[in-house]
């Protein structure tokens, strides 16, 4: 039973209209009993008669009720400054003055049981005035509202506080508005819950007046802590929304135009395909042959998002809060960090996360050497966290993600085994020391990480750490052509260089790495700057992959490894190339450790740094693993082969293709022609019935060309002088035409001469496009 009506009850009770008037039970007004609504509800002074004769009752000191005021409008439809506007005669401060005011009437209403009630008595503006309702809040008018301090933070930050207290500590903190604000508060507390009562208090004050009679009134119930806990989450607010402006800047453009023009990363990048299961090999997707599946992988893996990593249900179903993102090179790693800040700063994602740090290995590479904790570097790399304070580290409130992006990138040893013991973040070491202590899990074991690396790396990471692992996989085929149609504004560029793309089926399944996608882009988007829309897109596919692969061993490398010499460089190509060339003639896309050794090639250089290879686990067995080896793609590995053919024809003299000369005395003082290279080669590939040296052949022929020689120089020991090179090549291709009479082979030799840029009519003007 409510306060009202105990009351109400207590005065019915042997109590009738006669006997109050005529001042009887006078001592029962003395003896009433006292409780907190005792200032809310009186009983007025007692007429000495109640005359019910004919006269017509006296009705003039009535008072007449308004309808009420419709319901409270949501907090969520409201805008800040419509709370202001609510709020203009409230106003902030860190104190609130009270005046109470009654709000009760002084009549009286009888009901057919003859009891006596007390009714409230409504205010109109005429009656009284409104300062004489409403808390006096003085405010600072000079003090600047925080941009983080917004009305859905609000209502969730006063309803989180208020859910902490009891049943009965809610009643009470309920009785103090309706005291000290009736009019705000002008229905029974029983019938009005949580959210209703924020969403009033929200609707009738300022947000910062919100706050501020929210903490005093819990102060004056004793509850000093929720009071802290209040500044606390108003902190942590502000201290989110500095980090997510920082990180916006950093990560919310991005600049891959051929003129260095920065775009927003949603008007350029699309959705990634990442997989919940990792060791599922290099894409095999080829235009000639048919290869073997290479993974250990049987079943298709699931398909998730970044949106899935790390989240609520995943962290309820599984005791990892470790997670190793892997992909070759270019497969979209640091793209997909990207998206999952960004889905962070808007709260598309991830937002039961209250502080997201990305840290690049390529950044913290700064701090080697130096004596620092985990909440130095933090603060460091992200000067808005300065305000956090130590406990913030610590609470289990306060959910903390660390992306690592680019393991291979830290090219200091990581020692698992002896690394000493470090669990409080505040602790300072080094770098080392805490890269290692994050990845075991042991410094804040609440928190959640997100490491990602290229395959081989995680190979560092010893079997006693609890981690889960994903591999992104790069573009489909529909992302692919999403990614041209945001990359070019002029949707008539896009279009044809997603026709381009279509043109030759090698680049198409290529495109898969977003990696080799920027470069082509790169490459049509300075054609058409310096040419025209309309110019002539390049038709060769040797000039690509060489820009892939400068990508990868000077570009991508310098962050992984000291920078190679010229020389280091041919060296360590024309030893991979000819490990390619020799598995390519066997049918053979998997290297394995004697293969390494036979050609005496480091794999730390063709795995990590560079890129061109990469690594995953098969299982042969039952119960053995065994650490397999391939190229990033079995075009890469032809494109190697036949750049090894081409260096050592130009740099020794010798040509792959001829095992022993046929006149030892004539070869040694005549080396051989280029035209009897190609010769060989194009005999060669004719024998291949399975199409194996197909695409070897058109890389071959593309490496002719002046344009892919000048990018080529710096492998040359000397400068090539072939004036009939590509003639020559030209009409060996169309002679081998009319004398093979296999189709399959034909197509390809039609595409050799598309990469010769040369098409010839009459004996190939039959055969399709490539």
């Amino acid at each position: 039973m409510s306060d009202v009506d105990e009351a109400m009850a207590t005065q019915s009770e042997g109590s009738s209209i006669g006997e109050a008037a005529s001042g009887r039970r006078e001592s029962g007004l003395e003896e009433e009993v006292e409780d907190e609504d005792e200032d809310l509800y009186y009983i007025p002074p007692r007429r000495p008669s109640l005359d019910l004769g004919p006269s017509p009752m006296d009705t003039t000191h009535w008072y007449y009720v308004d309808q009420a005021l419709s319901p409270a409008q949501s907090y969520s439809t409201m805008t800040s400054e419509e709370s202001d506007k609510m709020g203009e005669d409230d106003t902030s401060s860190t104190s609130v003055r009270r005046q109470r005011a009654d709000s009760y009437s002084s009549c009286y209403s009888v009901d057919s049981d003859d009891c006596e009630k007390k009714i409230r008595k409504a205010r109109s503006k005429e009656d009284v005035p409104e300062s004489s309702d409403t808390n006096k809040l003085n405010e600072n008018k000079s003090e600047k509202r925080h941009p983080s301090l917004t009305i859905p933070f609000t209502f969730k930050a006063i309803s989180k506080t208020l859910g902490k207290l009891s049943e009965f500590e809610l009643m009470g903190f309920k009785r103090k508005l309706w005291k000290y604000y009736p009019q705000s508060f002008n229905t029974p507390p029983q019938n009005t819950d949580l959210v209703d009562l924020v969403d009033r208090l929200l609707e009738r004050y300022s947000l910062e007046n919100s706050f501020q009679i929210t903490k005093t009134h819990l102060a004056e119930m004793g509850k000093k802590k929720l009071v802290e806990y209040v500044d606390t989450l108003c902190l942590r607010n502000e201290v989110r929304y500095e980090l997510a402006e920082c990180l916006k800047q950093k990560y919310g453009e991005v600049c891959e135009d051929y003129g260095g023009e920065k775009r927003p990363f949603d008007d350029v990048h699309t959705t990634l395909k990442i997989v919940s299961t990792c060791d599922n090999g290099p894409n095999i997707e080829h235009e000639v042959m048919k290869i073997g599946k290479l993974d250990s992988n049987q079943e298709a893996p699931k398909e998730i998002s970044t949106a899935d990593i790390l989240t609520p249900n995943y962290l309820e179903t599984s005791s990892s809060r470790f997670i190793l993102l892997t992909g070759v090179a270019g497969s979209g790693k640091s793209m997909a960090v990207r998206r999952l800040v960004l889905d962070w700063i808007e709260e598309r994602a991830h937002k039961h996360v209250t502080f997201l740090f990305p840290l690049p290995f390529r950044e913290l590479k700064q701090f080697e050497g130096e004596k620092l904790s985990l909440a130095g570097l933090v603060k460091k790399l992200y000067p808005a966290t300065e305000k956090l304070r130590d406990g913030d580290y610590r609470c289990d409130e306060c959910q903390m993600m660390f992306v690592l992006d680019g393991l291979d990138e830290y090219h200091w040893k990581i020692d698992f085994e002896n690394t000493e013991l470090l669990s409080d973040p505040t602790d300072t070491s080094n770098l080392k020391v805490i890269v290692v202590n994050l990845m075991r899990a042991r410094l804040l074991y609440r928190g959640l990480f997100l490491v990602t690396t290229r395959p081989y790396v995680r190979a560092c990471v010893p079997w006693d750490v609890h981690y889960n692992e994903i591999e992104v996989l790069g573009f489909r085929d529909t992302q692919r052509d999403e990614y041209f149609q945001k990359r070019f504004k002029d949707s008539n560029q896009a279009a044809r260089v997603i026709d381009y793309i279509n043109s030759t089926k090698t680049l198409r399944i290529m495109c898969h790495l977003p990696l080799f996608c920027s470069i082509v882009a790169d490459e049509c988007q300075r054609v058409f700057k310096e040419k025209g829309t309309n110019a002539e897109l390049p038709n060769s596919i040797t000039y690509m992959y060489t820009k892939l692969l400068f990508a990868l061993l000077r570009q991508n490398r310098k962050w992984r490894a000291p920078e190679n010499s010229v020389d280091k460089e041919r060296d360590f190509l024309i030893k991979l190339g000819k490990l390619a060339f020799s598995m390519l003639e066997h049918g053979q896309y998997k290297i394995t450790q004697t293969d390494w050794k036979e050609n005496g090639i480091n794999d730390q250089e063709a795995v990590p740094y560079t890129g061109l290879c990469t690594q995953y686990v098969t299982k042969p067995y039952v119960l053995v693993n065994e650490n397999v080896l391939s190229f990033i793609h079995p075009t890469m590995q032809e494109y190697l082969a036949a750049l090894y053919a081409m260096l050592t024809f130009a740099n020794l003299g010798k040509n792959v293709f001829e095992e022993k000369p046929k006149n030892k005395v004539k070869g040694m003082f005549r080396g051989p022609t280029p035209s009897e290279m190609y010769k060989n080669a194009v005999d060669r590939s004719l024998q291949c019935e399975d199409g194996r040296l197909d695409i070897f052949l058109r890389f071959l022929f593309g490496m002719t060309l002046k344009t892919n020689q000048e990018l080529l120089q710096p492998f040359f020991t000397s400068p090539l002088k072939w004036p009939t090179a590509t003639g020559d090549a030209a009409a060996l291709i169309r002679k081998r035409m009319k004398d093979s009479q296999n189709p399959e082979r034909n197509r390809n030799l039609h595409c050799c001469l598309k990469e010769l840029g040369s098409q010839s009519r009459g004996s190939v003007s039959s055969l399709t496009d490539c």
